[in-house]
C-alpha cells in the first residue's frame, strides 16, 4: 500500500504540472484512464481537463494536428464537456473533404477513429470520419510499426469506446509497458492495482460460488446452464472498482436467476407449465406456487425469496422501498418468455419490429439496470425521478444494442436447439434479404443505437445520477466483449476461457523500480 500511495502522487504530480504541454496532457489522461486508474483520479482529471477548456483559442484549435484534435474531442465528450464536430473544420479541404495528407498521419487516424464512435445523431462530420478512418486505416495498417499496428487491429476489430473497460485496461497495460515515452511509475502502478482489483473479484467470485451452491438451484433444475463465471463477468464489466462489492455480488445473483429462469422458457417447461409459472410471478405470492410442478416450485421460490431479500437491504440502507419497481421488471420478462414461447409453439414468423419490441424486453436488460439502480448506493435528489424519460431511454438503447449483439453471435445456435426466429431471421423473412444483408443491416442498427446512447450520456443537464448512466453504457459494452466472437455467455470456448483467467485468475508479474 505504501509502494502504491507513492506512484499514485508522482502520477498526480503529473496530472498537476503545469510546464506540460496541452497535448502530453491530454495523452496523459487518456492513458491513466485506458489503464483502468481514471477512478483513483476524478478530482485531478477534472482539474486538468477544466484548464484545457480554458485555455482553448481559435488560433491553438486551427493549428493542431489531426491526433491532438481528435484526442481533445474524444476526452471531452467522454468527460461531459459540450463539444462540437465543428472543431474539426479545419482538417479539412474546400471540397469539404478530410484533407488527403492526413493519410499519412498513422497515429491521427486512429485517433479519429476512435472519437468519430462518440457521434450523436445528425453530426455528418463525425459519420464521414468514421468511414474515411476505416478505409484508412486497413490501408496502411501493413506498413506500421509494430506496437501501433497491433493497436490498429484492436481498434478495427471493436472500437475503444464499444470495449469493455476492465478486459480493455488488462490489454492495455501490456501495450503501454511497450511505448517508447511510457512512464514507468505508471505502468507499475497499473499492474499492482489490477492486481489488487483481481483479488477483491476473486473473493466476490468464491461469494456467489458458495451462494449458488447453498441455494442449491443448478443441482435441481439440472437442464439449466451452469453459467456463473460469465455472470460474475457480466457484472464485473458494468462497476469493476472495488467500492462495488455489494453491487457485484448482487447484480451477478440477477444474472443467474436470469439465465436459469430463461433456460425454463426455452428449453425445458410446458407451453402450460410456462403460463403458469407467468401467472404465479405476476401474483408474487407465495400461495400461487401451489399450482407449478415441483421444479419450477424451486425457481420460483428462489426468485421470491432474492429479490424480496435484496428490496430489503434497498430500503434499509437506502430508504426507498424498490420492490414495486422490481417486481414489475420481473413481471414484464416473463411476460416476454411466455409471447416467445406461443410464437414458438405456434411457428409464428416475426417481422423485425414486431420481435424487437418484445425482444428488447426478453433479453433482461431491464431487469438488471432497475436492480443496478437501487444497488448502487446513490442518494437520488428527488429532481431526478422526474427525468424518466431520460432513464427510460438509456434502458431502451442499452438493451438494443445487447439484443441485437447477442442475436449476432447466438441466434443460429439458439435456432438449432429450437427458438424463435432472432432479428436476423426476422428481417429476412420479412424484407426476402440474403443473410449477408441482413446482418449488415443489424450491424447499422448497432451503430445507430450507439448514438442515441452517446446522447443520453454526453449531456449535462442529465439528472440521472453519473454511476448510474455509467452502468447503461458498460452494460451494452460487455454485450459487445461477450458476443464478439460467438456466444461467450453460453459455450466456454478458448475465447471465453482466456477472458476468464486474464481477469479473474492470472495477476500480472510486477518488477518493482527503484
Amino acid at each position: 500500500m505504501i509502494r502504491t500511495k507513492k506512484l499514485e502522487d508522482e502520477v498526480k504530480h503529473r496530472l498537476d504540472d503545469g510546464a506540460l504541454g496541452q497535448l502530453d496532457l491530454l495523452e496523459l489522461i487518456d492513458d491513466i484512464e485506458r489503464l483502468g486508474l481514471g477512478y483513483h483520479f476524478e478530482e485531478e482529471i477534472r482539474k486538468a481537463l477544466d484548464t484545457v477548456v480554458s485555455m482553448e483559442d481559435m488560433e491553438t484549435m486551427t493549428n493542431e494536428n489531426l491526433h491532438a484534435t481528435a484526442l481533445r474531442f474524444r476526452l471531452l465528450r467522454q468527460h461531459g464537456y459540450e463539444v462540437n464536430q465543428g472543431m474539426f473544420n479545419h482538417l479539412k479541404d474546400e471540397a469539404g473533404n478530410f484533407k488527403a495528407s492526413y493519410f499519412k498521419d498513422e497515429k491521427g487516424i486512429l485517433s479519429l477513429y476512435e472519437a468519430s464512435h462518440l457521434a450523436v445523431e445528425g453530426e455528418n462530420i463525425l459519420e464521414v470520419a468514421k468511414h474515411f478512418t476505416r478505409i484508412a486505416l486497413r490501408v496502411i495498417s501493413c506498413n506500421m510499426e509494430s506496437n501501433l499496428a497491433k493497436q490498429v487491429i484492436h481498434a478495427l476489430e471493436l472500437p475503444l469506446h464499444w470495449r469493455m473497460p476492465r478486459l480493455e485496461a488488462r490489454w492495455y497495460i501490456d501495450v503501454y509497458e511497450k511505448k517508447e515515452n511510457s512512464i514507468l511509475a505508471l505502468t507499475e502502478l497499473a499492474k499492482l492495482d489490477f492486481n489488487m482489483v483481481q483479488a477483491i473479484h476473486q473473493e466476490n467470485a468464491a461469494d456467489l460460488s458458495r451462494w449458488w451452491k447453498n441455494l442449491g438451484l443448478g443441482d435441481q433444475l439440472s437442464f439449466a446452464r451452469d453459467s456463473q463465471i460469465q455472470c460474475f463477468l457480466w457484472t464485473l464489466g458494468l462497476n469493476p472498482e472495488p467500492q462495488f462489492n455489494n453491487f457485484r455480488v448482487e447484480l451477478t445473483k440477477v444474472n443467474m436467476l436470469i439465465t436459469t429462469i430463461d433456460d425454463v422458457y426455452d428449453v425445458y417447461g410446458s407451453l402450460e407449465e410456462l403460463e403458469l409459472f407467468t401467472d404465479a410471478v405476476k401474483r408474487w405470492d407465495i400461495k400461487a406456487m401451489e399450482q407449478l410442478p415441483d421444479y419450477m416450485k424451486m425457481c420460483f421460490l428462489a426468485l421470491f425469496n432474492t429479490v424480496n431479500e435484496m428490496a430489503y437491504f434497498h430500503l434499509k440502507e437506502h430508504g426507498f422501498d424498490s420492490l414495486p419497481f422490481l417486481k414489475k421488471v420481473w413481471i414484464d420478462l416473463c411476460k416476454a418468455y411466455l409471447i416467445e414461447a406461443k410464437w414458438y409453439y405456434k411457428g409464428h414468423k416475426t417481422t423485425l419490429e414486431e420481435y424487437l419490441n418484445n425482444a428488447v424486453i426478453s433479453i433482461g436488460c431491464n431487469v438488471i439496470l432497475v436492480h443496478s439502480f437501487f444497488s448502487l448506493q446513490q442518494t437520488v435528489p428527488e429532481e431526478g425521478f422526474d427525468c424518466i424519460s431520460q432513464f427510460l431511454s438509456l434502458l431502451h438503447w442499452s438493451s438494443i444494442i445487447v439484443r441485437l449483439t447477442d442475436d449476432i453471435g447466438t441466434s443460429a445456435a439458439e435456432l438449432e436447439r429450437g427458438d424463435v426466429l432472432k432479428s436476423i431471421q426476422s428481417y429476412m423473412h420479412q424484407t426476402g434479404a440474403s443473410e449477408e444483408v441482413a446482418h449488415e443491416h443489424i450491424s447499422h442498427l448497432i451503430d445507430e443505437a450507439w448514438k442515441q446512447i452517446n446522447k443520453n450520456t454526453f449531456t449535462n443537464d442529465s439528472l440521472l445520477p453519473q454511476p448510474f448512466i455509467k452502468t447503461c453504457v458498460n452494460l451494452a459494452r460487455m454485450s459487445q466483449c461477450m458476443y464478439q466472437h460467438g456466444d461467450g455467455h453460453a459455450v466456454i470456448d478458448l475465447e471465453s476461457t482466456n477472458r476468464a483467467k486474464s481477469l479473474l485468475f492470472e495477476p500480472i508479474q510486477v518488477l518493482m523500480n527503484a
